[in-house]
């Protein structure tokens, strides 16, 4: 089988699904900065999140995330901790209405995350689901039993397990979406303007694990009941800039290190473009031998899955094993549903998508 070319760092092509792969030059400016950043004669991570250093670091991170998704004024940009697990209970605290049910659309494993935080806090109707077809495409908007009264509607953007992404945005009239966007922001344009909240967990597509994106209307924000402890009410992070206690202050210098790189590339536009390719190479390798089991229109730019033979174990095993071996990290599908899957993220290179696409055409070769 093929053995991966050495490169500068010895690094591996990695496809996990997050935490996953980072840019490369973020990386090594990181490194560069680590020690002494900018001349502060310490690092990031040892410096007051209330110093002049980190304000500039705090400015430039949120005016990256401003500029990249051309975010409105009416939206407030929060860096918070507890990554998109932490939001799944932030949201209906602060958004709830008493008596007016939450829509949320089921589509994989982070929206029945989210609907077990629901159960807890708030009334809340399922608008629709394909769970059984194994959420293997997404609802149509004329499946969507949608309560033009609901405090509002949640959704999930991409589905990492599933493999499913939305292309298009269901209309919901005039109820605000809340859209859990871990998997894929930044990776496409978006009219933020359209969305009451989202929220996105770092590690999978801006920076390191353990840090949540937020953006949320700042008129919407002011729905959150007094009853709401400070630390869950959004308004208050965004009195405080993000600061109402410590933050995850590497985690917000990584962000914006990450906006300054996708700048470099050209932004959203070119890196549309870019996500469109490598998905392309791979689902072009779709045949009797390699099967994705998701519906085309709805399949993902970021998290490819499929099979092996219709799901043959041994050989899924066998192709992860030399996979591995061959410097193709982080293939094995979810435990949950079994499988393969490549998650091609901003940050993985053609170069990496070629080289899987590549092993893969061998593999079926060798085991076809």
């Amino acid at each position: 089988m093929m053995t991966l070319t050495k490169n500068k760092y010895d690094r591996i092509f990695n496809f996990s699904a997050g935490p996953a792969a980072l840019p490369e030059p973020v990386l090594e400016k990181a490194r560069e900065e680590l020690l002494n950043f900018q001349g502060a004669g310490m690092s990031v991570m040892e410096m007051s999140h209330r110093s002049k250093e980190f304000d500039g670091v705090m400015e430039n991170a949120e005016a990256g995330v401003r500029q990249i998704l051309n975010v409105p004024e009416t939206h407030a940009i929060l860096f918070l901790q507890g990554g998109a697990t932490h939001q799944f209970a932030m949201v209906p605290m602060n958004l709830y209405i008493p008596g007016k049910p939450v829509d949320i659309i089921n589509t994989g494993v982070w929206t029945k995350k989210a609907i077990t935080e629901l159960k807890v806090l708030t009334e809340y109707n399922v608008a629709a689901t394909t769970e059984d077809e194994k959420f293997s495409r997404l609802p149509l908007q004329e499946e969507l039993k949608l309560n033009p009264e609901a405090s509002y509607v949640h959704l999930c953007s991409n589905n990492t397990v599933a493999g499913t992404q939305y292309k298009t945005f269901p209309e919901t009239g005039n109820v605000p979406v809340v859209a859990d966007m871990s998997s894929d922001i930044v990776s496409r344009r978006l009219d933020v303007s359209k969305f009451g909240v989202i929220f996105a967990g770092a590690q999978k597509n801006i920076g390191p694990a353990g840090l949540a994106l937020v953006i949320i209307d700042k008129e919407l924000a002011e729905r959150c009941p007094a009853t709401v402890p400070n630390f869950f009410q959004y308004r208050h992070h965004i009195k405080n800039d993000s600061r109402f206690n410590t933050p995850p202050t590497f985690g917000i210098y990584m962000v914006g290190l990450v906006m300054d790189w996708l700048k470099e590339q050209g932004g959203l536009e070119v890196i549309e473009q870019h996500n469109e390719t490598k998905a392309k190479v791979l689902y072009d390798l779709m045949n009797d031998f390699y099967t994705c089991p998701i519906k085309e229109e709805d399949r993902s730019l970021m998290n490819v899955v499929f099979r092996v033979q219709g799901g043959n174990e041994e050989l899924e095993a066998k192709f992860v094993k030399e996979a591995t071996a061959a410097g193709l990290s982080g293939l094995k599908g979810h435990r949950l549903v079994g499988g393969l899957r490549a998650s091609i993220y901003n940050a993985q290179p053609l170069e990496g998508v070629q080289a899987l696409a590549d092993f893969m055409k061998e593999f079926q070769k060798q085991n076809g």
